[in-house]
């Protein structure tokens, strides 16, 4: 049961990118929510920071991995 690196490093790499594309649209969604805020509320600031963490964690490691986005 021999695996071939390259096909496992091209699965995972995709899922990486489709990870890193939802939690974009997430953190843009966030964003959004918090600018038609009218009231000062800590909970939605919490989620826009907790989206924009996981999102520029995954770009990290992207980086780390010297994947390219195309």
């Amino acid at each position: 049961m021999f695996f071939k690196k390259a096909k496992l490093k091209k699965e995972f790499d995709s899922k990486l990118i489709s990870l890193m594309k939802e939690t974009k649209d997430d953190w843009q969604q966030s964003q959004i929510i918090e600018e038609l805020m009218d009231d000062y509320e800590l909970s939605i600031i919490a989620q826009r920071k907790i989206a924009e963490s996981k999102h520029f964690f995954l770009y990290k490691e992207a980086r780390i991995r010297k994947i390219l986005l195309k």
